[in-house]
């Protein structure tokens, strides 16, 4: 058994460059688990400026000096967020308030509609049964609404410290832009020369980071724009809720598209029963998710790598648990380095392996 390791060892961890990228991986991985939630505005600072750097760059090649192209993106960012927590968040705030008040309303006509189907199918469903189902699901929408109210009220004890964070987030991404030379080449200094596997790993990586996250966020907006448009323009209720619910599901593949289902349809029905506005916003909403699924995908992530579903929902399930909903964001991201890895590892044992060609 120890010989086996000891060959296993050899094999994979022989070459100084592997050992080098295993290092770095543990070191990485290290941080972000165990002072992920004390660095948690630069972990996100660094992240967005690494984000904001494509459109820099861009503006750079348009012969934009760097400093501006950066005062330019940062201001566009800093309007951004100043929409989102001064215009987006308490709309969406009030319509989940609403949500949570008709709740019992919409328990009381679910319950009306049950119970519809005693007189209809008196066979199949008994009054006593479905009282035991409006039971339970009444139940279990009390806990959800408390649930709310409680994270509600957790939020409220914690705003000092979300104010300190809008506030150090956008400087912080401000310096990791405008000082990005000086700070990659203060840490390549400290990294070490063997570093030729890792920088091909990183190249991958960087690719295709950027390109599936600027890809997602496009899709999250064009998604969510397009859902709390065609939700608005059919009379919806809650329809900027919903839009954003929709938008954000695209962020968990497969289970995202499912999940969000559940309470457009339930709110559509409650709203509508069974009419044609139901029909058409069921019919809607599949055509949108139809468009996301074959167009919009395809489109912005025809350079990524591709991964199987199983891969995809693993990664989801691990990376999920470990980081919450950061870790459901960059899943895809994350999976793919681990392939990078997989793939880069055989290929260092293997040029390590190789014999030395005899030289005439």
């Amino acid at each position: 058994m120890e010989n086996l390791l000891g060959r296993w060892f050899k094999k994979y961890f022989s070459d100084p460059e592997g050992v080098i990228l295993a290092v770095l991986l543990i070191l990485g991985f290290t941080v972000v688990i165990f002072f992920g939630d004390m660095l948690a505005p630069v972990l996100a600072s660094v992240v967005i400026a690494y984000l904001l750097e494509g459109i820099v760059t861009l503006l750079e090649n348009r012969g934009l000096k760097r400093f501006l192209a950066v005062l330019l993106v940062f201001l566009l960012f800093v309007a951004f967020l100043l929409f989102v927590f001064f215009g987006l968040v308490p709309l969406l705030s009030k319509q989940v308030a609403q949500l949570v008040q008709e709740i019992p309303n919409m328990v009381t006509e679910g319950q009306r509609s049950l119970l519809r189907l005693t007189e209809l199918y008196p066979q199949m469903f008994s009054e006593a049964q479905l009282k035991e189902v409006m039971t339970a699901i009444r139940a279990g929408l009390t806990e959800m609404g408390q649930g709310i109210l409680s994270f509600s009220l957790a939020s409220i004890s914690t705003l000092f410290t979300m104010l300190v964070y809008i506030v150090l987030l956008p400087v912080l991404v401000f310096f990791f832009m405008k000082d990005k030379k000086i700070i990659v080449a203060w840490i390549t200094r400290y990294m070490p020369k063997e570093r030729g596997v890792s920088l091909r790993v990183w190249r991958e990586m960087d690719r295709q980071i950027g390109n599936y996250v600027r890809g997602k966020f496009v899709e999250i907006m064009v998604v969510g724009v397009a859902s709390y448009v065609v939700f608005a323009f059919m009379g919806l209720n809650y329809a900027s809720l919903l839009g954003a619910a929709v938008g954000l599901s695209v962020v968990v593949p497969y289970i995202g598209a499912v999940a969000v289902t559940v309470p457009v349809l339930l709110i559509g029905f409650f709203q509508w029963g069974w009419s044609g506005d139901f029909a058409y916003l069921a019919l809607a909403y599949l055509i949108i998710q139809g468009i996301d699924g074959n167009v919009l995908v395809p489109w912005l992530f025809s350079e990524a790598v591709n991964l199987h579903p199983i891969a995809i929902i693993i990664a989801i399930l691990i990376f999920g648990g470990v980081w919450g909903f950061w870790g459901i964001f960059f899943a895809i991201p994350l999976a793919t380095l681990v392939k990078a890895v997989i793939d880069a590892w055989p290929n260092v044992v293997d040029d390590a392996a190789t014999p030395p060609t005899n030289q005439v």
